[in-house]
Parts: structure tokens; C-alpha cells; sequence
């Protein structure tokens, strides 16, 4: 069980709730400040104040004065109107996040809501009720307004959810758990929709894949490295300490310690002086992308423990100010940074794939057949990467530098921060795929060098990963084998099989 107090979520345990179904609850100190907030919302609609949002329109509007009867209307009407997203829904596991995030943002006490609407989010939540919350029409600004609104419909009983494993309307859903839809009172509406869970949502998830996929990175390379008889010289902590980037030094050191004990690497000047760029400089490339996880991370802790909805309620109704925490840019230059730099640990693998298949490049046989020219082998293969690869360029392109004015030009710069989201998550996609694709032209390039000269690390990696991709001994369809490896990367972390002792060395040295 998570509990909330509206400060204190983790990424660990943002992937329990997203990857385990754990269940959630809320601080009892978090909801008495969320009763609070409320009462200081109820003064405010019973005295007539003009407040943004509680006693106005909204966006362009905010100069229409709403009568306090005509306040559960405003809310109503605006989650309907708002609830206009397009394309795909958002994975199921994203759409579960953003309930909790959402609920999170409001028991931080800023925002005016019932302590009934936060009840209500954590029931769907621990009832697996997760709204169907459609990927497109967000502009990350104003809040992931589209998004949260497909999100709230299912709190008043409207709009469709994924409910054990089918996809039916949220009434059905509410019914079946004998959850009471909510008839949404004073700035309530607002409050659900004015954030960037979205964005946030799909952020976490895709750094959490990230953050594994670029470990993996690192031993699929020491195979790979095996395959091409390596140099392990420019992996000396000599060279690296030179520098001074704690990153790189940790790659370099994790990739003696994967390869510790191979006969089948060289040292300087056995079989050359030295190797390409895309074997001789991984901890420059890999080091530099994992910084910029570091960076996507500590954004992402403070985005879920943020509040991001407005205008904010402090010391208890007597100051009310509207803002902009609801700007998506610190999120969406993150993203942007995690597109970039997912795209290089893909963009060095290619280039690893084509040492190992090119016959002019190294002295394995041609495209990795035991056949070359009745038989094709790995050639193709290659292709896929090189294709992988450059779609990847394309949507890289940062999403952040883009604006469009909205809402009469009241809302005049935007982040598109959620479209930066979902471009890296795709991009993740993507390069996950393209390291399947080495792993299994390493298997085989290995294969050819004799595994029985593997370091212990790599020959034991070998061993798990041969029982998806068996060797290649004639062309076949390899789609079945890049989406088998796929699919064994993306839910395999290979904390047992990167360290003899069972011990990650990532970790050890953190």
C-alpha cells in the first residue's frame, strides 16, 4: 500500500502502483488540508468574491462572473466541453498513474476540492477502474486539459474505462463496484483538469523503461564487443577519470566488470591499435545519456509531489492567487532531453550492428550467415535498425520549441510538453528494438568466436537470451525473433545475470 501526503511520491513507487496494480491511500493529516482548502472555496462562492475559476469563466472568460447557483453547472459543463482528445488512448498503466498523480497534487491542500473527490480518484484506483483517456489534444499548458477531462468524465459517471481487461462505459463500471458518481460543486472541475499528469504520467513511464533499457545497453555492447574481439584499453579508469564525468567513468567501469575474465577481448595493439567510435567511446555516448536521465529523473520526483492546478488556496482562503504551475515546460524540455538522448543509445547500437554484418568491417562472416550469398543472414536486420534509427531523428525534434496561442490569445505560449512525452515513450520503443537486433547479431557473432571464451557475465546473458533467438543456421522470418527479444528485453531486467554475485553493479557504485 502507497500512501499519499501530496509530497512524498517516489518513482519506485509510482512503478509499483503502475507495474504491480499496488494500492494507494491517503494520509489522514493530507485530507484534513484538503478540508481545509475546501471550507476557504465555500466562503469564497457564499461571500460573492471574484475568484478565477471558482466564481468565473475560464481562460478567455475569466471576466464572466458566475452566480453561485449556477457553480456545479460551471464545473459540469466545463469537463464536458474540455473532454474533446483524439486518437489512441494512453496505455492503461499510464491512465492508472494519472489518477493517482492527480490525486497526490490535490492532498497537497491548494486546491479547494472535497476530500470526496479524492476518495473517489483512490476507489478507482484500487478497484482497477482506469478511464479511457485518449493520447491526443493537449497543448501541456492550461494544464493537460483534454486529457484530465476524459479522466474526470468518469468521476461523474460518463465516459468509457478499461475495467477487468474490457473497455465499457464508466457508469457500468461504478455500478458494478457500487461507486457513487460525484456532482462536481465550486472550482472542483478545474482543480481535476488545470495540471500536467498527463504529460507526467506518460513521462514516468517511459523513463522508468528508459532508465532499464539503457542498462541493458551496456551489456549487450559487451557482447558485442566480444563478437568484434574489442579492445579493452579505452575502457581504463585512467581515461576516464581524465575527464571527470562520474557517468562515463561508471560505464566504463560496468563494462570491465561485464567482460571480466574474456578471452575473448584484446588489449592495444594485438589484433589493431584501436576501434571505431561506436565500441572505443560507449562510456563517452552512453555516460552522456545517462546524465541526461539523471536530469529527466529529478524532474519527474518534483512534478509528482507538485501542485499544478490554479488559481492555489494558502493559509486557508485569505490568500488566493492565480498563476501558472499548470505550464508544462519543466516537464517538457525534460522530455525532449529523454527523446535525445534514448535516440544515441540507438543511434551507436546501429553502428555496432553494422561492424558485426559488414564483411569489410571486421572478420566475421558476411551478414553473420554460415552461409553468405545463398543465404542473406543478419543483412536486413541491419536495414530494420538503420530504419528504426532514423525515424527516431524524426521525432526527436524537440516538441518544447513549438507554441500556439489559445483561448482568444489569453493563453498565448504553450509547452507541448505531452506531445514530448509521447514521442519519447515511441522513441523508447524504438530503440529498444534496435538493441534487440544486436543482442541477437551478438549472440551469433559470438557463436563464431567461441562461447566457451565468454566473460561469465556476458556467457550467462548469452544463455538466457539464445532460449528466445536460437542460432541462426538458415534465413528464416526474423520479424518473430526482433519481437521475441523485444518483448524479453522490455520485461526482464537483468539484475541476476549482470553480476556473478547477483549484486547490480549500476548499484553498487551509487
Amino acid at each position: 500500500m502507497v500512501i499519499l501526503t501530496g509530497n512524498t511520491l517516489t518513482l519506485e513507487e509510482t512503478k509499483r502502483i503502475m507495474k504491480d496494480g499496488e494500492q494507494v491511500a491517503a494520509c489522514k493529516k493530507s485530507m484534513e488540508r484538503v478540508g481545509k482548502s475546501r471550507s476557504a472555496v465555500e466562503r469564497i462562492v457564499d461571500q460573492g468574491e471574484v475568484i478565477y475559476g471558482i466564481t468565473t469563466g475560464f481562460g478567455k472568460l475569466s471576466d464572466v462572473y458566475i452566480a453561485p447557483e449556477d457553480t456545479e453547472k460551471l464545473q459540469m459543463n466545463l469537463i464536458r466541453s474540455h473532454a474533446c482528445g483524439v486518437g489512441e488512448p494512453f496505455p492503461e498503466e499510464v491512465s492508472r498513474l494519472m489518477l493517482v498523480l492527480r490525486a497526490n497534487a490535490l492532498l497537497k491542500g491548494y486546491s479547494g476540492i472535497r476530500p470526496a473527490v479524492v476518495e473517489t480518484l483512490l476507489k478507482l484506483v484500487n478497484h482497477q477502474i482506469h478511464p479511457v483517456i485518449p493520447q491526443q489534444g493537449s497543448l501541456g499548458a492550461s494544464g493537460d486539459l483534454a486529457p484530465l477531462s476524459h479522466l474526470a468524465l468518469v468521476l461523474i459517471g460518463e465516459g468509457e474505462v478499461w475495467y477487468h481487461g474490457k473497455r465499457i462505459p464508466a457508469m457500468d463500471a461504478l455500478l458494478q463496484e457500487e461507486i457513487l458518481p460525484l456532482t462536481l460543486t465550486a472550482k472542483e472541475g478545474l482543480a481535476l483538469i488545470n495540471g500536467t499528469q498527463a504529460m507526467t504520467a506518460q513521462g514516468v513511464a517511459a523513463y522508468l523503461e528508459a532508465e532499464q533499457l539503457a542498462s541493458q545497453a551496456e551489456s549487450i555492447a559487451a557482447m558485442t564487443m566480444e563478437g568484434l574481439t574489442a579492445i579493452t584499453d579505452a575502457f581504463d579508469k585512467d581515461i576516464h577519470l581524465a575527464r571527470g564525468y562520474r557517468e562515463q567513468c561508471e560505464v566504463a567501469e560496468r563494462i570491465l566488470s561485464y567482460l571480466e575474465g574474456s578471452g575473448l577481448t584484446t588489449r592495444q595493439g594485438e589484433a589493431r591499435v584501436q576501434d571505431a567510435y561506436s565500441i572505443r567511446c560507449i562510456p563517452q555516448v552512453h555516460g552522456a545519456s545517462w546524465q541526461a536521465l539523471g536530469y529527466v529523473k529529478e524532474k519527474l520526483e518534483i512534478e509528482i509531489n507538485a501542485a499544478t492546478d490554479n488559481p492555489l488556496i494558502f493559509d486557508e482562503g485569505r490568500k488566493v492567487i492565480s498563476g501558472g504551475n499548470f505550464h508544462g515546460q519543466p516537464v517538457a524540455l525534460a522530455m525532449d532531453f529523454l527523446s535525445i538522448a534514448m535516440a544515441e543509445f540507438a543511434n551507436i547500437s546501429e553502428r555496432r550492428i553494422e561492424r558485426m554484418v559488414n564483411p569489410q568491417l571486421s572478420d566475421l562472416p558476411a551478414f553473420l550467415s554460415p552461409n553468405p550469398g545463398l543465404e542473406s543472414g543478419a543483412m536486413i536486420m541491419q536495414y530494420c535498425a538503420a530504419s528504426l534509427v532514423s525515424e527516431n531523428k524524426t521525432l526527436a525534434h524537440p516538441a518544447s520549441v513549438d507554441s500556439i496561442p489559445s483561448s482568444a490569445n489569453q493563453e498565448d505560449h504553450v509547452s507541448m510538453g505531452t506531445i514530448g512525452a509521447r514521442h519519447a515513450y515511441q522513441i523508447i520503443t524504438n530503440v529498444r528494438r534496435v538493441l534487440a537486433i544486436e543482442l541477437i547479431c551478438a549472440l551469433q557473432a559470438v557463436r563464431f568466436r567461441g562461447i566457451d571464451r565468454m566473460a561469465p557475465i556476458t556467457r550467462k546473458i548469452y544463455e538466457q537470451a539464445s532460449s528466445i533467438c536460437p542460432p541462426i543456421t538458415s534465413d528464416r522470418m526474423f520479424s518473430n525473433d526482433i519481437e521475441r527479444m523485444n518483448e524479453w528485453l522490455k520485461h526482464n531486467r537483468w539484475d541476476s545475470l549482470i553480476n556473478v554475485s547477483g549484486e547490480n553493479p549500476k548499484e553498487m557504485q551509487r
